[in-house]
C-alpha cells in the first residue's frame, strides 16, 4: 500500500486494568476489542488523547486511550482464573488492593511465599496465573472457568466476553494464537464433513456468532441471549436462529 511516508509503530504497554479498542477517538464510540494490562499496543499515530495502533497479539486495529498506555510492554505471567485479587501483602488477610480478570498480564518481580510480588505494586496468588507460555492442555476446560461470566461486546476477559473473545482466549491459553472476530475465527482448524458427529472442542459457527462444543450435544458460549458465558444444548440454540439461518459451520481444531 503505497504512502507517502510510513511510521514505524512503538509498541506501549497498558496500565488500565481492562481498556476498550474503540472503532473511533471517542469515549462514545462502539468498542470493538478490548485491551488488558500487561498486553502490547503498537502505536502508530497518537493526537490528542488518543493512540491509533493495532494490539500485538492479533493486529486488530483501533484507537486506544493514552491515558490507558505506558512507555514499555513486557509480562512473565498472565491471569489464569476468572478473577486475581491483588492484595496489599502476601497474606490473604491483607487488604485487597485491585482485581484482575482472566487474561491479564503481570510481571512477578519476586516470589513470596504462595504469592508473587508484582511490579507496580501488591500481591497475585500463584495460583491465579500460570508462566506466560505455558500451554493449557485443554482448551475447553479453559473456557469452561469462565462459565457465568456477563457477555460483553467486544470483551475478552474474566471481567465480560463476547463469543470469539471466549473462543480467542481459551485458544491462547492452549497456545493457538486465533483471530479476533467470529468471521476471522471461521478459518481455524478444518472443516468437519459433513454428516461428520460432533465431538468436544469442535468450533460451531453462526451467522454473526461461535461457540465451542463442552461435548457431542452441548455448547459452550458467550452470548447475547442469556447475557453470560453458559454450556446449553446446541439443539436449543439452533432452534432460536431465524428461519433459514440454523446450520452450523464446523471447524475442528484439535
Amino acid at each position: 500500500m503505497f504512502a507517502p511516508h510510513y511510521a514505524r509503530p512503538l509498541a506501549h504497554g497498558c496500565l488500565a486494568v481492562t481498556t476498550p479498542v474503540r472503532i473511533a477517538p471517542s469515549y462514545d464510540a462502539v468498542a470493538v476489542s478490548e485491551l488488558l494490562r500487561g498486553e502490547c499496543f503498537a502505536v502508530v499515530d497518537a493526537s490528542g488523547d488518543w493512540a491509533w495502533g493495532f494490539t500485538e497479539h492479533d493486529g486488530y486495529v483501533g484507537y486506544v486511550a493514552l491515558a490507558a498506555l505506558g512507555e514499555t510492554c513486557a509480562a512473565s505471567h498472565v491471569v489464569a482464573t476468572p478473577a486475581a485479587l491483588v492484595f496489599a501483602a502476601p497474606d490473604i488477610k491483607s487488604p485487597v488492593i485491585d482485581r484482575l480478570p482472566m487474561g491479564a498480564r503481570i510481571i512477578s518481580t519476586e516470589e513470596s511465599g504462595a504469592f508473587h510480588a508484582i511490579d507496580g505494586g501488591g500481591f497475585v496468588h500463584r495460583r491465579h496465573s500460570v508462566a506466560l507460555g505455558e500451554v493449557a492442555a485443554d482448551f475447553v476446560e479453559v473456557a469452561t472457568r469462565l462459565m457465568g461470566v456477563p457477555y460483553r461486546w467486544g470483551g475478552r476477559s474474566g471481567d465480560g466476553i463476547d463469543c470469539s473473545g471466549l473462543v480467542q482466549l481459551a485458544l491462547g491459553f492452549a497456545g493457538v494464537a486465533a483471530p479476533r472476530d467470529s468471521d476471522q475465527q471461521a478459518a481455524l482448524g478444518e472443516a468437519l464433513a459433513d454428516g461428520g458427529a460432533l465431538r468436544r472442542g469442535d468450533l460451531v459457527f453462526l451467522p454473526g456468532h461461535v461457540g465451542i462444543m463442552a461435548s457431542a450435544t452441548d455448547l459452550l458460549h458467550a452470548n447475547a441471549h442469556w447475557m453470560r458465558v453458559v454450556t446449553e444444548p446446541l439443539a436449543d440454540v439452533l432452534a432460536r436462529q431465524p428461519e433459514g439461518r440454523g446450520t452450523p459451520a464446523i471447524r475442528r481444531v484439535s
